[in-house]
């Protein structure tokens, strides 16, 4: 009988310290900590938008190189993508393609003035050489409304002195500086990119962020970022 009492009494002070946890977090302050994430990431000078389609491993200017039998499965992958996004870009107008002289099977490629105000490279410098990882970027997202709220508490690995709570926040919102190559090749993208589509400038639309609450009810997230947007290909690897 003690020992259910005790237990009854635990479960009241864990619901009573999430009660309190949940009013400290509201809406409105989720909202808030939402829009202070995407600030920060509209204030770093390296993103040129906050929806970036990814080409591949690509250093320009760039000429094709076929797929060869002793390739590795990264390499075959990496050129798969490149024969559907550089070609794509190109049509677009953020590159130039020019056949190679003697090889009309192969494209020599440059980024324009145009690609260039709207292309983000990150080169990864692990492993035996360095990897251009290039994307052509817009858009800015303006933070809505908080839709919703999911709680979910669990019990941390052996070893942890604490409980940790999660939050799953959904929220609405819309896309500014949306620009004409976008726009105007629409369904040129979303049938490489899909199936998440191009973002619209007159429409609402709906993501989820995870906040963790730690020890010491210290809330944090690590989910608000740019959308990098891969192609379809056939085979899958990273």
């Amino acid at each position: 009988m003690k020992l259910n009492l005790i237990k009854i009494s635990q479960l009241i002070i864990m619901v009573l310290a999430i009660s309190t946890l949940f009013g400290c977090y509201n809406k409105e302050e989720f909202k808030r900590r939402i829009k202070d994430g995407w600030d920060k990431v509209h204030a770093s000078t390296k993103f040129k938008g906050d929806f970036c389609y990814f080409l591949g491993d690509v250093k320009f200017p760039y000429t094709d190189e076929p797929v060869l039998e002793d390739d590795s499965k990264w390499q075959k992958w990496n050129k798969e993508k490149l024969i559907k996004t550089l070609p794509l870009f190109a049509e677009i107008g953020l590159l130039t393609r020019e056949p190679v002289e003697g090889h009309p099977e192969l494209y020599h490629y440059e980024v324009t003035e145009l690609g260039e105000k709207y292309r983000y490279q990150d080169i990864v410098r692990r492993g035996s050489k360095p990897r251009y990882e290039n994307s052509f970027c817009y858009g800015q997202i303006v933070v809505g409304d908080v839709t919703d709220v999911e709680k979910n508490e669990y019990t941390r690995a052996k070893g942890y002195s604490y409980n940790q709570t999660n939050f799953y926040v959904s929220y609405n919102y819309h896309v500014i500086n949306v620009p004409d190559w976008v726009l105007n090749s629409e369904n040129k993208l979303n049938a490489i990119y899909e199936p998440i589509t191009v973002s619209l400038p007159e429409e609402t639309y709906r993501d989820i962020v995870t906040f963790y609450v730690g020890k010491g009810d210290k809330l944090y997230e690590n989910s608000i970022h740019y959308k990098l947007i891969k192609p379809i290909t056939s085979s899958s690897s990273e």
